[in-house]
């Protein structure tokens, strides 16, 4: 790589890490091992050089190869990979990374959107995908029909913070179609019976036939988001990972290769299931350390079509074992 190359590669990242994660200079340096002046100057020569506009204009290299690589291993149709956040020893990571992936998932969200073509799209759930949606350009699109692909509610009738559905819908001025169900049911008699219901069926059937589905990646863990949100308890953690359970997309959970798994709460789920090797683009927003395995194990598995995630992540699904 030619020394014009490096700089602006250093310098990409360095804005990358100042605009849209928020990192002050000194953050900068520390975590680029370079000094508080150099860091300045890096960012100040990314203004110079036209590469900071309402996005960054020059992608850092490292992830261009990353993202290809991915592509070319996993059969993608998109990827995107924004600059890692400095992995597990930064407690800001998560937080960073979701800043990140938001700009560069809002603009794929965009590119899909945008075309009149009336559109089913599929919306599931994470903070990340919220995150996205949040940036994603504000256009008229009242021909699109929005579907959320998760329950509307929990089990004690609260709402689910992270259905953002809705949220979208609004931007695009689209028709919003929610599931009429809890997230996760008392029993499978319960499932059942929820999703026998006609409007369950009606939106059930609207998403199997969407255009395109968003989607984010979540962990089998304490803290998970779906342990967070009061989903599942401890017990079901410990249970699950017992059952080699690695991740989730909205709620159903998989192993280390990407298998679904045949679980209690499998029964329990009222979500639509995923479709493996999908016809219809499935792009799935998740970054940081601690997904890591969660978003190999979905590439491996086949369930997606695209991916916008981070450095951490991205190395990570390129490893061998």
């Amino acid at each position: 790589m030619s020394s014009g190359a490096s700089k602006l590669d250093l310098a990409a990242r360095a804005a990358w890490m100042y605009y849209v994660a928020g990192n002050t200079q000194n953050e900068i340096a520390e975590r680029l091992g370079i000094s508080r002046q150099m860091a300045q100057r890096m960012v100040a020569y990314a203004g110079a050089a036209n590469l900071v506009k309402v996005q960054i204009t020059h992608p850092v290299s490292s992830c261009l190869e990353l993202a290809q690589g991915l592509q070319e291993r996993y059969g993608l149709q998109v990827c995107r990979v924004v600059p890692g956040a400095g992995g597990g020893d930064n407690p800001n990571e998560s937080q960073e990374v979701q800043q990140m992936l938001a700009v560069a998932g809002a603009e794929v969200m965009d590119q899909y959107l945008s075309p009149e073509t009336p559109l089913v799209v599929n919306v599931g759930s994470g903070r990340t995908l919220k995150a996205a949606i949040e940036k994603i350009t504000e256009i008229d699109r009242p021909q699109h029909q929005i579907v959320s692909m998760i329950g509307a509610f929990a089990s004690d009738g609260s709402a689910n913070r992270y259905d953002v559905a809705l949220q979208a819908a609004e931007k695009l001025q689209a028709r919003f179609y929610l599931l009429p169900a809890p997230r996760v049911a008392e029993s499978e008699s319960d499932r059942k019976q929820w999703c026998n219901h006609r409007a369950y069926k009606i939106v059930a059937g609207l998403a199997e036939r969407a255009d395109i589905t968003f989607l984010g990646i979540g962990t089998i863990a304490l803290q998970g988001a779906m342990h967070e949100d009061g989903f599942i308890d401890d017990a079901e953690v410990a249970q699950l990972q017992k059952q080699g359970a690695v991740g989730e997309m909205i709620c159903h959970a998989f192993d280390v290769e990407g298998r679904m798994l045949a679980t209690a709460l499998a029964s329990r789920i009222t979500t639509p299931p995923l479709a493996a090797r999908p016809k219809h683009p499935v792009i799935a927003f998740a970054g940081g350390s601690k997904k890591a395995e969660a978003v190999r194990a979905a590439l491996r598995g086949g369930w997606l079509t695209g991916l916008v995630t981070d450095e951490v992540c991205a190395r990570h699904a390129l490893q061998d074992n």
